[in-house]
C-alpha cells in the first residue's frame, strides 16, 4: 500500500494513517480502495482489538481530491466502460462503502485528528467511535461550498445523532469552516490535545479499552451502533438484556468476581 499506512503502536493497537500529505490526505481513488482493504480486513484480524485512524502531515482529510488526474471510468472497481453518469455514481457509492466499513469494523476506531478535517474528510471522522483532535484541527459539512447538497457519504445521518439536530442543520446549511475548541463545545470531539499529545493520548484510550474484555467490548460497540436507530427504549433494552445473558456464559463475569476478591486485574479469555 502507498496512499495507507500501518503500524502496531501496542499490543492489540494499531495505527492507520492516510498518506497523501502533500494533498492534506484528500480522498483518491487509491486513498479509498486501501482503505477499504484495511477496515474490511480487520474484521478477520484476531490480533488486532483498536484502530487509531489519523493523518500524515498537516491534514487529517481535506475530503475528496477534486484535483485526482486518475479519476475517470476503470479506476474504481465495476466501472469499465462507462458512461460518466455510471461512473460517478459508482464512484460515490465506493466512497460511501468505507464510510460504512469503517463504522461497521467490530474493532473500536478512534480518530486522532491531526488537522483539516472537512468534507469526506469530517466524514471519516464522524463514522468513528471516538474522535479527539490536536488544537491545529478543523471541521466543516463544506460539500454545500461545491454546489450540492451537504447531505452527503453519512453526514446527514451521523451529525444530527452526534451534535443535535440544530447544530447540525445549522453547520451543514452555511458550510462554515469551525475551529477544535468548537467541535469539542459540540460534542463532535470528546477532547482536544496538543499536537504532541494526539497519538500518545489515543494510545492511552486504546489501552484503557483493552483493560476490558474483548465480548464487553465488541458487544458494546454493536450495542451502541444497533441501538442508535431503536425505535423505543423498550427495543433497545430487548437488545441489551439478551446481550447481557449471553456475556454470562462467556465466563468474564465470574473471573471478575475472582479477580476482585483477589485484588488482581482480571485476566480475561479470548472469544
Amino acid at each position: 500500500m502507498k496512499t495507507v499506512l500501518r503500524r502496531q503502536l501496542a499490543e492489540g493497537v494499531i495505527e492507520v494513517s492516510l498518506n497523501r500529505p502533500d494533498r492534506l490526505n484528500a480522498l483518491n481513488e487509491n486513498l479509498i480502495g486501501e482503505l477499504l482493504a484495511v477496515f474490511r480486513g480487520l474484521n478477520n484480524d484476531r490480533e488486532t482489538r483498536v484502530v487509531i485512524l489519523t493523518g500524515r502531515g498537516k491534514g487529517f482529510c481535506a475530503g475528496a481530491d477534486l484535483k485526482s488526474s486518475g479519476s475517470r471510468p476503470g479506476s474504481v472497481p465495476g466501472t469499465e466502460g462507462m458512461g460518466q453518469l455510471g461512473y460517478v455514481y459508482k464512484y460515490q457509492e465506493y466512497l460511501a462503502e468505507l464510510i460504512l466499513a469503517i463504522q461497521e469494523c467490530d474493532k473500536p476506531v478512534i480518530a486522532a485528528i491531526n488537522g483539516a478535517a472537512v468534507g469526506g474528510g469530517m466524514a471519516l471522522a464522524l463514522a468513528c467511535d471516538i474522535r479527539i483532535t490536536a488544537e491545529a484541527g478543523k471541521f466543516g459539512a463544506v460539500f454545500i461550498k461545491t454546489g450540492l447538497s451537504s447531505c452527503d457519504v453519512g453526514t446527514s445521518y451521523l451529525l444530527p445523532r452526534i451534535v443535535g439536530v440544530s447544530a447540525a442543520t445549522e453547520l451543514m446549511l452555511t458550510g462554515r469552516i469551525f475551529p477544535a475548541p468548537e467541535a469539542r463545545e459540540l460534542g463532535l470531539v470528546s477532547r482536544v490535545v496538543s499536537a504532541d499529545e494526539l497519538i500518545p493520548e489515543a494510545t492511552r484510550l486504546a489501552q484503557m479499552i483493552l483493560e476490558n474484555s474483548e465480548y464487553g467490548v465488541w458487544m458494546t460497540k454493536k450495542g451502541i451502533r444497533a441501538n442508535q436507530d431503536a425505535p423505543s427504549l423498550r427495543h433497545a433494552m430487548e437488545l441489551e438484556n439478551r446481550t447481557q445473558v449471553l456475556g454470562y456464559f462467556s465466563g468474564c463475569m465470574e473471573e471478575s468476581m475472582r479477580a476482585f476478591q483477589e485484588g488482581r486485574a482480571p485476566v480475561w479469555s479470548k472469544l
